[in-house]
C-alpha cells in the first residue's frame, strides 16, 4: 500500500510536469519598462522501490529537490534597484531511516545604486540568510544531533560601497562598511553539538550579536557560457575588524552547472564551499545532482 501511494504521487508530479511543459520557457520581450525581472523554477524527483524477494537489494525511497530564483532590477537614468529571491530545497525519504533533507537556503538581497560612471555605482544594500527547517547531524548509532532550524541561524547584512558591473551578467560589490547581526533563535543549548558556549558566535542565552565594523566583498556571474548551458556562481566574503585575522574571515561560494536537455528538461550539478570560524574550524563542502523539470520567464532577452 505504501509503495503504491508513493509511485501514485510520482504519477501525479510527473503529470503536472507535462501539464507545464508547454510553455516551460517563455521570453516576452518588454522593451517600455525599466524592470528586467527574470524567474527560474526547478523541480526534480527521484524514487525507487523493491518488492519484498527482490534478491539484488535496495531501499525503497523518495526524494524532490526544488529551486526558485527571481530577479527583479529596475534602472532609469543614473537610479537602479536590484532584487533577488534565492530558495532551495529538497529532502530523500530512505524506508527505515526516515526524513532527511538534502538542499536548504532562503537568501534575499535588495540594492539600491546610483551610477557615478557606465560601470561604476554607489550602493546600499541589504541581504538575509537562513534556512527552512530543522538540520541534524546523523551519527553511525543512528542517533542524530540537532545543528540548525529556520532562523538558527540567520544573518542580516547591511552594505555600504562601491559596485562594478562591466557587463549585464557579473558584477563586484566592494563594502568598508557592512554591519551584521547574526540570529540564533532559541539558544538554550539544543545547538550544543555546533558549540556548547557560543552556538554560530552568539552567547548562550542570547539570540543575536551585533559585528558593526566589518567588510563585506561579493561577486556574482550568471550567463550563458554555451548553447543551452548556464553557469552561476555568487562569492560573499566578510571579516570583522575587530577580531581581523585570516581564520576569521568567512569565506562562501555557491556554484551551479544547468544544461537544457530541451524546452522542459534541466540537469544541473552544483555545490556550497563554506568557511566560517564560528561554525566549524574546517572548510564545509556540499554537492548535488539534479534531473528535472525546468521553467523561466524574463521580459528581456539576453545579450550575447
Amino acid at each position: 500500500m505504501k509503495r503504491a501511494l508513493t509511485f501514485g504521487v510520482v504519477l501525479l508530479l510527473c503529470s503536472i510536469l507535462c501539464t507545464l511543459s508547454a510553455n516551460a520557457q517563455v521570453v516576452k520581450p518588454d522593451t517600455t519598462s525599466n524592470w528586467k525581472k527574470k524567474l527560474l523554477f526547478n523541480l526534480n524527483v527521484n524514487q525507487a522501490s523493491f518488492s519484498s524477494n527482490w534478491k539484488a537489494g535496495g531501499i525503497n525511497s523518495i526524494g524532490l529537490n526544488s529551486a526558485f530564483n527571481y530577479k527583479a532590477n529596475y534602472s532609469r537614468e543614473k537610479i537602479t534597484w536590484a532584487n533577488e529571491i534565492d530558495m532551495l530545497y529538497g529532502f530523500v525519504e530512505n524506508s527505515g531511516q526516515g526524513f532527511r533533507k538534502t538542499l536548504d537556503r532562503m537568501f534575499f538581497d535588495t540594492k539600491v545604486g546610483y551610477k557615478v560612471s557606465e560601470k561604476w555605482d554607489v550602493f546600499t544594500s541589504l541581504n538575509f540568510m537562513s534556512q527552512f527547517t530543522k538540520g541534524f547531524r546523523y551519527n553511525a548509532d543512528d542517533t542524530e544531533d540537532l545543528i540548525s532550524d529556520i532562523f538558527a541561524p540567520a544573518f542580516i547584512t547591511s552594505a555600504w560601497g562601491l559596485q562594478y558591473k562591466p557587463v549585464d551578467y557579473f558584477f563586484v560589490r566592494m563594502s568598508p562598511f557592512a554591519p551584521r547581526v547574526t540570529i540564533v533563535r532559541d539558544n538554550n543549548g539544543r545547538f550544543d553539538a555546533v558549540d556548547p558556549v557560543r552556538p554560530y558566535g552568539v552567547e548562550l542565552g542570547e539570540s543575536t550579536r551585533f559585528e558593526w565594523l566589518a567588510f563585506q566583498l561579493t561577486a556574482d556571474f550568471d550567463k550563458d557560457i554555451a548553447t543551452n548551458l548556464n553557469l552561476k556562481w555568487r562569492y560573499l566574503m566578510f571579516a570583522n575588524y575587530e577580531t581581523l585575522a585570516a581564520k576569521t574571515i568567512d569565506h562562501r561560494l555557491d556554484l551551479m552547472l544547468t544544461a537544457k536537455v530541451n524546452k522542459f528538461i534541466s540537469v544541473g550539478l552544483g555545490g556550497i564551499l563554506l568557511y566560517d570560524f564560528d561554525q566549524d574550524s574546517g572548510v564545509q563542502l556540499s554537492q548535488a545532482f539534479n534531473f528535472g523539470f525546468r521553467y523561466s520567464f524574463q521580459n528581456y532577452e539576453e545579450k550575447k
